[in-house]
């Protein structure tokens, strides 16, 4: 029995040339090319462009070697077949299946200055004595990329005597901080987010919705990181349109004075879509993006040894040799195109059946018209694996007429709605989403009645689903929506 077991595990494993394949399908756009770029590095036996000199060989393709195959040479290559490989392979050849690939896209990055030499080279503008301006460049690196300090001035003491040899006092640390916090961005060198606002506020021109928005922060905070409008209006004396001027004061406030800074030394994601689909005359078109299919083939120099080889009456051992590591090479070769060509097959069936499945929402636009879909759907139809699919899903991007999706995003479970329909969850979340958009939000709904409003949409959801869809949402609760 046991031996059954271990023959069937067997029988189930990859063979290396099939987990390559997989490892290829994985890979996006850009990942591919670099990966094409290693191959091309790695094994001499492969060019990339066209080949000018394929007529050369014509002469020898479909013609046998009888000499060749009465030399007992510990090989089983067929010269021919790599003599007549080296044209643009077939798969390269059909445009419909390629979006234009002559613009050439660049992964932009960020320029400039990065953050902390932004506030050092304000720093350089102050006049301080040589420790104050070592204490003052160690706070500015100790802020963090959001432009908060996140450790205590003790904690800071600690590491300035430690490793900087400098010992100070919590009061002289604490002056010094204010320098650092009078540099731009506002708010910059907070120890908290009550900090960091009160410090822009004081920047402001002196009104009286600034001064009670400072007296909110600074007596009252926790009521109004709660939302608790009520005790605010009650605790201030205030009515509800001082109160409203206020908060409104605190919200065009930067809660995050360093993620706003251009010069970050961050790369700017820069996604590029492995397929796109267009609408023409009201059918939908899917196409490639042609990085995708590079052109390759045999190397020249390469199908010259052979051809020298084959026409060699006289065969030494070391061209016997010569010939077995030049077999190694062109195998490589020739199983990396065809790989190529399967990866390809592969993206375009895959992505091809998920469009025709999300026919209607790719027409629309509109996530309600998205059907339930799980991966084994698409692998069924297209007889495939579920890894295969969920590799394509998990790795690749869609340039649609609605913005550039990933392709994951097309997936969902579903549930029965009241007229015993399979609806996808996606549509749920969305007339959740718009649910609570027109909410009023003096009275946000709560996910009790988010439940019941679903339940007469047709919807019966448990209200601990609704809470699970509206955090996926990144929606917040009902208390923290309120609006005065």
């Amino acid at each position: 029995m046991l031996k059954q077991q271990l023959n069937f595990k067997l029988s189930q494993k990859l063979s290396p040339q099939q987990i390559q394949l997989m490892k290829l399908i994985q890979l996006p756009t850009q990942a591919f090319e670099q990966r094409v770029k290693q191959e091309l590095e790695e094994n001499p036996a492969l060019d990339s462009g066209k080949d000018e000199v394929k007529d050369d060989f014509e002469e020898f393709d479909n013609s046998g070697d009888e000499e060749y195959d009465s030399e007992k040479i510990e090989t089983d290559i067929n010269v021919d077949d790599y003599l007549s490989d080296d044209e643009i392979p077939s798969y390269r050849l059909n445009a419909n299946n390629y979006s234009s690939d002559d613009e050439e896209r660049q992964v932009p990055y960020a320029s400039g200055t990065s953050f902390t030499q932004h506030l050092m080279g304000q720093l350089h503008t102050y006049r301080l004595d040589d420790e104050q301006m070592e204490i003052a460049e160690f706070l500015i690196g100790s802020v963090d990329e959001s432009g908060y300090l996140r450790r205590s001035l003790i904690d800071l003491m600690d590491d300035l005597a430690f490793t900087q040899n400098i010992y100070t006092t919590e009061d002289s640390l604490e002056k010094i901080l204010q320098i650092v916090q009078n540099l731009d961005p506002a708010g910059v060198g907070a120890r908290s987010l009550e900090e960091c606002l009160l410090i822009q506020l004081k920047r402001k021109e002196e009104t009286e919705s600034v001064a009670l928005a400072q007296d909110i922060l600074t007596d009252a905070f926790d009521h109004f990181s709660k939302k608790h409008y009520q005790k605010l209006l009650s605790k201030f004396d205030i009515t509800e349109d001082q109160l409203r001027d206020a908060i409104e004061e605190i919200e065009h406030l930067n809660p995050k004075p360093g993620g706003s800074y251009a010069g970050n030394t961050k790369v700017v994601e820069h996604v590029i879509p492995d397929f796109t689909i267009t609408i023409n005359d009201g059918e939908l078109e899917l196409t490639l993006n042609g990085r995708n299919a590079p052109e390759m083939h045999v190397s020249r120099e390469y199908t010259n040894m052979l051809k020298g080889y084959k026409d060699a009456k006289q065969k030494s051992k070391s061209q016997k040799d010569a010939v077995l590591f030049i077999k190694q090479k062109l195998d490589a070769a020739k199983w990396f195109i065809e790989a190529i060509k399967q990866r390809q097959q592969t993206l375009f069936v895959t992505m091809s059946s998920i469009m025709n499945y999300q026919q209607e929402y790719f027409l629309t636009g509109d996530e309600r018209n998205l059907r339930p879909m799980i991966l084994k759907d698409i692998a069924d139809e297209i007889e495939m694996d579920v890894s295969t699919v969920s590799r394509v899903a998990n790795s690749k991007y869609v340039d649609t007429p609605y913005g550039t999706k990933l392709i994951k995003e097309f997936f969902s479970e579903s549930m029965t709605n009241d007229q015993g329909e399979e609806v996808s969850t996606r549509e749920i979340k969305k007339i959740l989403e718009i649910t609570i958009q027109e909410e009023n939000k003096r009275k946000p709904l709560t996910d009790d009645k988010l439940a019941k409003i679903l339940k007469e949409k047709g919807y019966p959801i448990a209200r601990r689903t609704v809470a699970k869809y509206r955090e996926q949402l990144d929606v917040p609760v009902a208390r923290l929506r309120k609006e005065i």
